[in-house]
């Protein structure tokens, strides 16, 4: 594979993948699971993979209750109806902020990660420089 792209947007791209569709997420995420050796993106495939099941099978189950709605002929004034397009907002909402958050997450994880490895870092010089000065 070339490395024209970082492990960052590789990340990203795993992920919008599976917000898009499951079956943009296995062309996308299947071929980062087969053709990588980089366990980083290879756990973010399986990350992506289960979030993008969860939320496939939601739309499953809201797409049967919808078809189970229109076989009892129900009008679009019924609480059942209320239900389902309560149901709806509320699984695309969720869906958008996971997608997002988790995105942002595995995008930003190099950061964090030299942020947190900088900080201990200088915890440890700090330590280590007061442990001399105390045996001295």
């Amino acid at each position: 594979m070339k490395e024209g792209w970082s492990n960052r947007w590789k990340r990203l791209l795993i992920w919008v993948s599976g917000y898009l569709s499951i079956i943009a997420y296995v062309i996308v995420g299947g071929y980062f699971f087969t053709k990588t050796d980089d366990e980083d993106l290879k756990k973010t495939a399986k990350s992506a993979f289960i979030v993008t099941i969860i939320f496939t099978a939601i739309s499953a189950f809201l797409g049967i209750y919808s078809a189970c709605l229109s076989l009892a002929d129900s009008s679009y004034s019924t609480t059942a109806y209320d239900a389902y397009s309560w149901m709806t907002n509320l699984t695309l909402i969720a869906k958008t902020v996971t997608f997002v958050v988790c995105a942002l997450v595995s995008f930003f994880r190099d950061k964090i990660n030299d942020n947190k490895n900088t900080k201990s870092k200088v915890v440890v010089e700090e330590e280590k420089y007061h442990s001399d000065n105390e045996e001295n």
